[in-house]
């Protein structure tokens, strides 16, 4: 859902994007996933997409860190452009962090310490989610490079698609992957 509504245009869709991905600690997916995934995918500079042969377990240890460092470092670009500090309250990574710790304290504070297991468990599966499908998703695409230098533009098939109506429905049409 926090996938499929952060390619929203409207602001309240795209705020609860970050919400939704901040109740699993990942916000800086909407950063990394809109601005980085979206540029780069099915190149070899793309954490977020799988290699040929790479199997999941490989490439979450590749896509879980990178894709973090690429949102971090696209939000110290945007805002170095704006003349702003990365820790400032305008980096949307730091936004969704603070729901993210407020939450879980809320959450440790009404429940107490049992929360200590339920909440990491809780994110892995969400953070495993999230990496699964990108996995899936263009798993051994590449895009082809080109004589100056760039990649061809993303076209339909540098994603895998499913066209089946109830695995649409259920997943909110994530497996017309390329549609966005």
């Amino acid at each position: 859902t926090g996938h499929e509504l952060g390619h929203k245009k409207e602001a309240f869709d795209r705020w609860m994007a970050k919400i939704v991905l901040a109740v699993v600690g990942y916000g800086h997916f909407f950063i990394e996933h809109n601005k980085g995934h979206h540029r780069d995918v099915a190149a070899p500079m793309d954490p977020a997409t799988s290699r040929m042969g790479e199997n999941i377990y490989k490439f979450s240890t590749r896509e879980i860190p990178g894709a973090f460092r690429r949102a971090w470092g696209l939000e110290e670009q945007r805002l170095s452009r704006r003349g702003q500090s990365v820790w400032s309250f305008d980096n949307e990574i730091l936004r969704p962090m603070v729901i993210t710790v407020v939450l879980y304290t809320l959450l440790l504070a009404f429940f107490g310490p049992k929360m200590l297991v339920f909440l990491p468990i809780q994110m892995a599966f969400g953070w495993w989610q999230l990496t699964s499908a990108n996995y899936i998703e263009h798993y051994g695409l590449l895009r082809e490079k080109m004589a100056d230098g760039r990649y061809e533009h993303q076209k339909p098939h540098h994603s895998w698609n499913s066209n089946h109506i109830v695995s649409n429905l259920v997943l909110f049409h994530l497996q017309r992957h390329s549609d966005h």
